[in-house]
C-alpha cells in the first residue's frame, strides 16, 4: 500500500475533532510550508525521522545510451532525504 495525501486527511480527520475539510487544509498548509522552505534552500529535520535537503548537482557529460554519444546534462537540484537512526533502528527492529 502507498501512503498518499488523501490517506494522511484521512488519518487526520478521524482522529480528530477536525471536519474533513479542516484536516485537509492543515496538510496543505504543512505541505505548502515543507515545499516553500526545500525552495529556499533550507533543510528540514524531523526528530526521530529523518532529514530532508536540496542539494546542487553540478553540470556533467553523460552519454545517450542508444547512441553512445556525449550529451551535456545541465546542472539542476536534487532532493535528499536521509533517515534518522532512530527510525532505522525501529525498520530494523532494534528498538
Amino acid at each position: 500500500m502507498t501512503l498518499t495525501k488523501a490517506n494522511i486527511v484521512d488519518t487526520v480527520y478521524s482522529q480528530t475533532d477536525l471536519t474533513k475539510k479542516e484536516a485537509s487544509d492543515y496538510v496543505n498548509q504543512v505541505l505548502e510550508l515543507m515545499k516553500e522552505t526545500l525552495e529556499s534552500g533550507e533543510e528540514i529535520k524531523v526528530s526521530g525521522f529523518g532529514k530532508f535537503e536540496v542539494r546542487k548537482k553540478g553540470e556533467r557529460i553523460g552519454r545517450n545510451p542508444r547512441t553512445g554519444d556525449e550529451i551535456l546534462i545541465p546542472e539542476r537540484k536534487v532532493l535528499r532525504f536521509k533517515v534518522s537512526q532512530v527510525l532505522k533502528d525501529e525498520l530494523n527492529g532494534n528498538r
